[in-house]
């Protein structure tokens, strides 16, 4: 499945969204470059964090697949390496875990979205 478009009518909110958020923090950074870019950035990290789950979460899920999975990839059938697999989502919208991951090889991951048109 595809994930969910914008209709324009929802970018364009989406978008008015985005000034607002922009003008608040320029007014919270009070004319401060350096205090600026760190909301910006907290902002960023945060947001983030709400579609991808934190660092350490991610890292538990993927020591979790691994040991579910023996090791394998699932989709070469080849045994994954000890650092750098990649947590493949079924469906992007349900986040990172258990029942929609599962652990694959980074090379298998980039041929399967180029596959898809994504690279």
């Amino acid at each position: 499945m595809a994930n969910p478009r914008l209709t324009p009518d929802q970018l364009d909110l989406a978008r008015a969204l985005l000034d607002e958020v922009r003008a608040r923090l320029v007014g919270l950074s009070g004319g401060d470059k350096e205090l600026l870019f760190a909301y910006r950035r907290k902002l960023a990290k945060e947001l983030s964090y709400d579609e991808r789950s934190k660092p350490m979460e991610r890292r538990r899920l993927k020591q979790f697949k691994m040991k579910e999975q023996g090791g394998i990839c699932p989709l070469c059938n080849e045994a994954l390496p000890e650092r750098g697999a990649v947590l493949d989502r079924a469906r992007a919208i349900d986040g990172y875990t258990a029942e929609n991951t599962r652990l694959i090889h980074a090379d298998c991951d980039t041929a399967q979205q180029a596959a898809k048109g994504y690279t």
